[in-house]
């Protein structure tokens, strides 16, 4: 019996007519303030708004985007963002990697308590881990203090720098890059390993050669849900970082609430709504990929 694809679409159409009204719409409407459409939706922040530019008619005006992207402070942090960002998924990837390799080449009961033990944070709140982290490496901290009693007087404080915000966002992220990179790896057929080692390849060589190019897609899928993540983030960089530079979360909130320019504001999630875009492309890429290549082994 043929069916019809009328009723397909319409068992598909609640969720994206939901997502559509309270997602979609939202940051239409948001895009058009950015550019100085200050009519309809936007009437109502715009009333309060400070240092807006108005669009006088056609697609708009670019002044906000211009005042933003000019802006040494802000292109200061966008820089940070993107350093903690790549510092974070480098780290990620080697201690998630290391883990889950671990795991899949021993399999032992060490192997278990460290894959175990990597996930805890997933458990813990990201406020009550902001706050241990932030305590943890103060000036009065526990960190400083067993460097003391250990003979380095002059053990740096952490708490609101860069390296806070970095250390905070990869105990974040490497509960998920463990349990995903644990899964991918353990899907590699273990034919393949035995094949490689029974032709003579190390075990670097099987890692490289074998485990890794086998786990291409949960990889990226790492890679890109970190990448996102750190740059959206705020409540690491807010509990843990300096006033100033900061990432790009907490700069847009300041603009937002403390300096009543929600258009400045937007710009900004705007130019981070691109770039985590961009990002997404690798996974839409790493789905596509992982599909075909299961199409054909099938």
């Amino acid at each position: 019996m043929r069916r019809s694809p009328i009723r397909g679409l319409l068992m598909v159409s609640p969720p994206i007519v939901l997502i559509a009204v309270f997602v979609g719409f939202p940051v239409v409407a948001a895009v058009l303030y950015t550019f100085g459409h200050i009519g309809g939706t936007n009437s109502v922040i715009a009333a309060i708004g400070q240092r807006q530019h108005v669009s006088h008619g056609g697609l708009g005006t670019a002044a906000a985007y211009r005042e933003v992207l000019t802006d040494q402070q802000v292109l200061r942090d966008l820089l940070v963002t993107v350093l903690v960002t790549v510092i974070t998924v480098a780290v990620v990837l080697l201690l998630a990697g290391g883990v889950a390799l671990y795991l899949r080449l021993s399999g032992g009961r060490i192997a278990k308590f460290l894959s175990g033990l990597a996930v805890v944070p997933m458990f813990i709140p990201v406020v009550i881990g902001g706050y241990a982290i932030r305590q943890f490496y103060a000036t009065d901290g526990l960190f400083r203090t067993l460097a003391h009693h250990l003979g380095w007087s002059d053990a740096p404080t952490l708490s609101y720098t860069m390296g806070a915000i970095t250390i905070g966002e990869i105990w974040v992220s490497v509960p998920f890059g463990v349990l995903l990179l644990a899964s991918g790896f353990a899907a590699v057929p273990d034919g393949q390993i035995e094949a490689a080692r029974d032709v003579g390849a190390s075990l670097t060589r099987t890692v490289f050669s074998v485990i890794l190019p086998m786990s291409r897609a949960p990889i990226v899928i790492v890679t890109t849900f970190t990448a996102i993540s750190v740059m959206g983030s705020f409540t690491i960089p807010y509990m843990t970082g300096p006033s100033a530079p900061n990432m790009l979360g907490v700069t847009m909130t300041n603009y937002f609430v403390s300096f009543n320019q929600p258009q400045q504001a937007q710009v900004m999630a705007v130019v981070v709504f691109a770039a985590a875009a961009l990002i997404g492309s690798a996974y839409v890429w790493a789905n596509v990929r992982s599909g075909r290549t299961s199409g054909v082994s099938s």
